[in-house]
């Protein structure tokens, strides 16, 4: 059976074949960690480790019939319950993306995304020479369109942290909401996003980990101590400042997508060639 028409494995989930892996972790270019542990507000004993990585797949899966976007991976899949088990402390949670299409992710100011890209170099697992061309790309990558996206998320998580009577729209953490009654992870999320585009549009970077203040106000929340309309306010006001700075951000109102067209070519090429790894 190819690889067109293999059955996903069950026990694996679809992005997570061996198929996948192999592919991704012989062409990763980048990978980097992007959770808690990259912004400083983890909770010690609390989090998992979550790492992003992009790879450059090899051209049957550009050019030819077969398919690649992401290869996932999460530790906590090992255990008996395989799939349906949530990841804790000590867990890695993997993502490698196809380059391409973490570009077009990246372009279109995906939050999350943009995380390896402002990665301190002691939280940069791997990275190779295309890697760093992708690092040095930012400032091509990097617009307004990126404001519009933490503004939206922003704004559904507010949402989302209003539905079901204050719960949360997906309700993944029962012991949070058992302990403050509310989920305080997903609160500290919310928060940490909004301070982190306002950084974004007013700087064309995000500082990792976050500057101190901001980092405990999320730890604190993350530990109850703040109630959950308090956050809430603070996800508000943090929303209307990046909405007031998609009008007078110094950053472009679109990004350099010609160069990072020019670029991709190259780095696919190259990588092909073997000129670049």
């Amino acid at each position: 059976m190819d690889a067109e028409t293999e059955a996903p494995d069950k026990r694996r989930g679809k992005h997570a074949s061996e198929e996948f892996r192999a592919l991704a972790e012989g062409a990763t270019i980048l990978r980097a960690q992007v959770g808690s542990g990259v912004h400083g507000t983890s909770i010690e004993g609390s989090d998992d480790r979550d790492e992003m990585g992009v790879c450059t797949e090899p051209p049957e899966y550009v050019i030819g019939l077969r398919k690649f976007d992401q290869y996932e991976y999460h530790t906590a899949w090992a255990r008996e319950g395989g799939l349906r088990n949530r990841s804790g402390p000590g867990d890695l949670d993997i993502t490698v993306y196809s380059l391409r299409k973490y570009m077009r992710l990246a372009l279109a100011g995906n939050p999350s995304i943009l995380v390896p890209l402002f990665a301190p170099d002691s939280e940069v697992v791997t990275v190779t020479e295309l890697g760093a061309e992708l690092r040095a790309m930012t400032p091509r990558i990097v617009s307004r369109q990126a404001g519009h996206r933490f503004a939206g998320y922003l704004h559904a998580q507010r949402r989302g942290l209003l539905s079901h009577d204050g719960k949360g729209r997906d309700v993944t953490r029962p012991e949070l909401i058992q302990r403050y009654g509310w989920d305080t992870k997903y609160g500290g999320h919310m928060v940490r996003l909004g301070h982190q585009g306002v950084e974004l549009l007013e700087t064309g970077r995000i500082t990792l980990p976050m500057p101190e203040a901001q980092r405990e106000t999320v730890r604190v929340i993350r530990t109850g101590l703040y109630t959950m309309s308090e956050a809430l306010v603070m996800a508000e006001e943090l929303e209307a400042r990046i909405r007031e700075l998609l009008e007078t951000s110094p950053l472009p109102e679109h990004p350099d997508s010609a160069a990072a067209d020019r670029w991709l070519i190259s780095a696919y090429q190259r990588a092909w060639s073997g000129e670049a790894s």
